[in-house]
């Protein structure tokens, strides 16, 4: 079913946006949402039935655009490696950070509710939840290099998942730090460096 597009729920959407940014999911107040909507706190419950379907009204449309890059990355990665082999893949390795921070920052409003401001929601594990599927995706590549015959050297489960945890992680900080986008850019392709490297010599590549 299509959201309302009326005035009053964009003077919501605006008002909640502003409230969550300032107080954080849990520190949020109906109320002032509905106040500053010029609306009562009964019209708003017309709109939203609480305040997490409100919440992920915000952001949930940019987390499902983004499994879908994600989704489409691992694709891709997995049908040219045993087309163009591993090191042709790995020649051209880096940019996925400053991929994902061009897109991080074209959504920057829905990430810093996501990232700063969505304890009490679903949404707080979503750093965590990343790594967990990119950790399953690099595993992924793994094994199917292996299959093909590619010398993979082996890392202890525990080590892979907190390097893809800190890989992961790295992106988000710029959120945190409210960096502007120029320097995240900047980050996102030091970040691409240092990985880059860093991955290539642990798995032998």
């Amino acid at each position: 079913m299509p959201r309302d597009k009326t005035e009053a729920h964009k003077r919501i959407i605006k008002a909640a946006t502003t409230e969550f940014l300032e107080n954080g999911f849990e520190g949020a107040s109906m109320r002032r949402i509905a106040e500053n909507s010029g609306i009562t706190v009964g019209a708003l419950y017309k709109h939203f039935k609480n305040k997490e379907d409100m919440f992920s009204v915000l952001v949930e449309p940019t987390i499902n655009e983004l499994l879908q890059i994600f989704d489409k990355m691992q694709k891709e990665s997995l049908e040219l490696l045993p087309k163009v082999g591993i090191n042709e893949i790995w020649k051209d390795y880096g940019g996925d950070a400053v991929l994902f921070m061009g897109f991080i920052y074209a959504h920057f409003c829905a990430f810093k509710l996501i990232v700063c401001c969505s304890h009490g929601t679903k949404y707080e594990s979503f750093i965590h939840d990343v790594a967990i599927m990119e950790e399953k995706s690099t595993t992924m590549f793994l094994e199917r290099s292996k299959e093909l015959g590619i010398q993979i050297n082996d890392v202890p489960d525990r080590e892979l998942h907190l390097l893809v945890t800190a890989n992961v992680s790295a992106i988000f900080e710029a959120v945190f730090h409210d960096f502007s986008e120029a320097d995240a850019i900047h980050y996102a392709n030091t970040l691409d460096v240092f990985f880059s490297a860093g991955w290539k010599r642990i798995f032998g590549i």
